[in-house]
């Protein structure tokens, strides 16, 4: 039986405050969770919604030395930046503060202290890269270098942006500085440590046998990790910018940015209710909720619940973590470096009074459970063919005709027929979808349901077509008036955890004095009598023009080399594809039982280069395949993917694992090798014909 709570505790990831917010940062955690904290609200949860800024580490560093001001002069003007975008589109934090705040480097400082003096940590020493030149230890991101994986130049000491390898800096070719330029020396420096590999047991079992229920992309980078045995991880950096380590004989070190971050959702809290924080964080009647994207699961997941178990003190363990993947933009990677990216600050002064839009198309195109691509042409198309064409039309058609017909006063039920109450029927169920799919994080599925209410209301003004029947029977148009009507008042509850700013505009128009989550379904919320204020259009249609101007923008950052996998058209048409295979019969073919199936672990073979082990569900079974792999996908990269296998191949055992089927993979003449994907997810163990 599901855990009844008192109050919710929603976090989203603190987003980095060495420049804007994007709309891949939108996409995976903001948009959602304010859907989410925005219903929970209308259901009357007690709920806190708990965000601001991380403005420690070292790119923050990097980019004041590239703008030749201080760390604090860089994330001031991020920050505004970012908690005014925030405000414009409608995310509805109860607190927005920031990590460089007084209350946070206190609270930093006597958590960190707390696991000191408790022997939590281990001290250790190490060799690490020093610029002599500057008189500066070398972060990973203070040292570039030629990438060993694709021979890219200037890759950083933690990862190559061009192949997305992830590094370490003794793996670069010509390592040098990026403070002087130099070959930096190796030098002994101490840190501490917290010992993940002491809580691994303990991980084990609160994730892999209490979480089952987590995201399968969660879940199995949780399991990648717990079967690669964890090890300790550094807690100290040496830098002058952060919130310093608060022990003697620790000069000139700070917390690193991934301990310091996640306590930034304490001290925020403790901020904003210095009084009652406790609760919140201590009471097992609490629900956490942490709204991240996939490359913060690991510290959500693993890092921070082990400093909270390592801190103790009752605080509480988050319950559920919806990491959405990432989202793409015009078919490659976003990439903040070379600004290929829609910045939210931009869009919502190229796009006044369409908030909503963005975030309807954002959620709509969620990267739930893979990666997806934005493109202005299916934001444009969207716009024009779902909010104006179907939203928009049924209720200004609806408003426009009361006021034609009845002066803008809702008239009574007088001829009711079957349609009618089919119609409203339809409303209680089209809710408990909504809610069902709200409730398990399928954000993507509840908004679809939602437009479906709009749909619904379009279909029955089509069909009763009132404008016809007013020419000989008004009692009957009175009672098809009398049901859009309140199929546009469930619209307007509806639609207001995704599209607050519609909502408000159309509550005002149906003169609405609250919408409160309880009356959705209803069928007479808007009572006889009632008067209803002069129609005004929703949604604007968007232009070519408009679109062509962005991807102009666009054009001019566009990559030279594609940060995607596909290789670019004018290679594609050099490449010489391989001769057509002898003739086969449909009866072959048919004897192939090719089938969807869902990737819920992946690890390494080990001693091999090349192999993957993949623990899959084909909705059949859960099986293993062992797939040659390993150069193009890492493991990470591969829980969660849905593939296509040939299920019925005989089982083969590879270095002693027995592999039981084969992934279904596109070879370019090059030897690259691609997964064939459906283009939209579907059940597993759907047949592929």
């Amino acid at each position: 039986m599901e855990k009844s709570y008192k109050r919710h505790l929603v976090t989203a990831a603190l987003p980095y405050a060495n420049g804007a917010v994007h709309i891949g940062h939108l996409a995976g955690v903001y948009v959602p969770a304010d859907i989410y904290v925005r219903y929970l609200r209308m259901r009357g949860r007690d709920v806190k919604f708990i965000c601001g800024s991380d403005e420690h580490g070292v790119p923050i560093t990097i980019k004041a030395r590239q703008q030749n001001c201080s760390p604090q002069e860089v994330v001031d003007k991020y920050h505004l930046i970012i908690k005014d975008s925030f405000e414009r589109l409608g995310i509805s934090f109860d607190i927005y503060s920031r990590t460089s705040s007084d209350i946070h480097h206190k609270t930093a400082s006597e958590f960190f202290k707390k696991l000191y003096e408790d022997g939590k940590f281990i001290e250790r020493e190490s060799e690490q890269y020093f610029d002599e030149e500057a008189n500066h230890f070398l972060a990973d991101r203070y040292i570039t270098g030629t990438c060993p994986k694709c021979g890219a130049e200037n890759a950083y000491g933690d990862q190559c942006e061009k192949c997305g390898s992830t590094l370490s800096p003794s793996e670069l070719i010509n390592p040098r500085s990026a403070l002087s330029g130099n070959t930096p020396v190796l030098k002994k420096t101490s840190h501490w440590y917290l010992p993940l590999d002491a809580y691994e047991p303990w991980l084990r079992e609160w994730i892999l046998e209490q979480h089952k229920e987590w995201k399968t992309n969660v879940y199995g980078q949780c399991k990648s990790w717990l079967d690669g045995g964890l090890q300790p991880r550094a807690v100290s950096r040496d830098l002058e910018w952060g919130v310093p380590v608060p022990v003697e004989g620790a000069e000139g070190k700070v917390l690193y940015v991934w301990f310091d971050a996640p306590i930034g959702y304490i001290s925020n809290t403790i901020e904003l209710m210095p009084d009652e924080w406790e609760k919140w964080w201590k009471s097992e009647d609490t629900r956490l909720l942490h709204f991240i994207g996939k490359d913060n699961i690991v510290f959500h997941c693993i890092v921070f619940p082990a400093m909270l178990k390592a801190y103790g003190d009752g605080y509480i363990l988050p319950d559920n973590v919806p990491a959405n993947e990432f989202l793409n933009l015009e078919g490659n990677k976003i990439s903040t470096s070379r600004n290929w990216a829609v910045w939210l600050h931009e869009y919502l002064d190229d796009f006044p009074g369409m908030e909503d839009v963005l975030r309807y198309v954002l959620c709509a195109n969620a990267p739930e459970t893979k990666d997806n691509d934005f493109t202005w042409k299916d934001f444009q198309t969207r716009n024009n063919s779902e909010l104006v064409a179907i939203l928009g039309n049924f209720v200004n058609r609806v408003v426009v005709l009361t006021h034609k017909y009845f002066s803008g006063e809702v008239p009574s039920l007088l001829k009711s027929e079957q349609t009618d109450e089919d119609t409203l029927a339809q409303i209680p169920v089209i809710r408990k979808s909504i809610e069902e799919s709200l409730e398990n994080f399928r954000f993507r599925e509840a908004i679809k349901e939602t437009m479906n209410l709009a749909r619904l209301g379009n279909k029955y003004l089509t069909d009763t077509e009132p404008w016809k029947v007013a020419k000989t029977d008004m009692e009957r148009v009175a009672t098809i008036m009398n049901v859009s009507l309140q199929i546009c008042a469930n619209l307007a509850i509806a639609f207001d955890p995704f599209l607050p700013h519609t909502t408000q505009k159309l509550a005002y128009m149906l003169n609405m004095k609250s919408r409160n989550w309880d009356d959705f379904g209803s069928d007479s919320i808007l009572h006889p009598g009632h008067m209803v204020n002069e129609p005004h259009l929703l949604f604007d249609k968007i232009e070519d023009s408009a679109i062509e101007i962005q991807l102009a923008k666009l054009e001019a950052s566009r990559p030279s080399v594609p940060v995607t996998d596909s290789i670019p058209e004018e290679d594609a048409e050099k490449t010489e594809l391989l001769p057509q295979k002898e003739e086969c019969t449909y009866e072959d073919f048919s004897k192939m039982d090719i089938r969807t199936a869902t990737v819920l672990e992946a690890e390494r073979v080990p001693k091999t280069d090349k192999l993957l082990k993949l623990t899959i569900d084909t909705g059949l079974d859960t099986r293993t395949i062992v797939s040659g792999i390993a150069e193009y996908y890492t493991p990470e990269e591969m829980v969660g993917k849905q593939i296509c296998i040939l299920a019925n191949l005989a089982p083969r055992k590879i270095k002693g694992i027995e592999s039981n089927g084969m992934i279904l993979m596109a070879k370019e003449e090059s030897g690259k090798m691609r997964i064939v994907t459906p283009e939209e997810r579907i059940g597993n163990g759907g047949t592929v014909n």
